[in-house]
């Protein structure tokens, strides 16, 4: 029998699987793209996979409450889960395969389960609170880097920082090793992974990290806000 981590994290994978399989029908094919009010783009595919995924929740855990990017909250009690249906969607409509969708579930304040698949790359990690993160079912490790001179750093796009923080992170890119711009979702994935030794990212919302972060925190990283303090439904951008 399954305990409720078990069914939470088989649960997402099987969400994030049907996820994968909406947006690989849409990925690199024309799609028509709306621009909502903060300016970023939404696609068929966005709206979709949200979609699918609600009704999953609300099929499986119908008193459980639902935050997602598309469609706001609904109410309910017992625990949220948090969805991000296409995080880069810019990416996804370039044909850049850095893109990827995110089902976290959100229990006592704490994020419990995290999943991100990523469609075009073949790839799925998820983690919870019981176990170590996987990658398409292999434990993984991030870096044990001690040392700025080494290490690497990656953002999405330095446009996303304020004056002030970008002031922070061109001090910080004057101590490490190198810095790559780009990939979404994905700089956690590689954070996670060992393959990056520091993100830094600013004008996220809770469903653009919530659900990565026992993904990094499983995988031995640690992953805040700018002052430090942990990730929940109320921390900001």
């Amino acid at each position: 029998m399954l305990n409720q981590s078990q069914t939470v994290t088989q649960f997402i994978l099987d969400a994030l699987d049907s996820a994968s399989k909406i947006a690989l029908q849409y990925f690199r094919q024309p799609v028509s793209v709306e621009v909502k009010a903060d300016d970023s783009p939404v696609t068929i595919a966005d709206r979709e996979i949200e979609q699918a995924i609600r009704k999953l929740i609300t099929d499986r855990f119908p008193r459980h409450a639902i935050y997602g990017e598309e469609q706001g909250q609904t109410g309910g009690e017992g625990g949220t889960w948090v969805i991000d249906p296409i995080d880069g969607t810019k990416s996804f409509l370039l044909g850049n395969p850095l893109f990827g969708s995110l089902l976290g579930f959100v229990e006592d304040g704490i994020v419990q389960a995290g999943g991100l698949s990523m469609p075009a790359l073949n790839e799925t990690w998820v983690a919870n609170r019981s176990g170590p993160t996987t990658r398409n079912g292999i434990a993984c490790h991030a870096s044990q880097c001690q040392d700025l001179a080494t290490a690497s750093l990656l953002t999405s796009s330095p446009d996303f920082f304020n004056q002030e923080e970008f002031g922070a992170f061109e001090t910080l890119s004057k101590q490490i090793q190198y810095r790559r711009f780009g990939g979404d979702c994905y700089t956690y994935a590689m954070l996670a992974g060992g393959w990056a030794d520091l993100v830094v990212e600013s004008g996220l919302y809770p469903f653009d990290y919530l659900p990565l972060v026992p993904i990094v925190e499983q995988a031995g990283g640690v992953i805040s806000d700018w002052q430090g303090n942990s990730l929940g439904l109320s921390s900001g951008t």
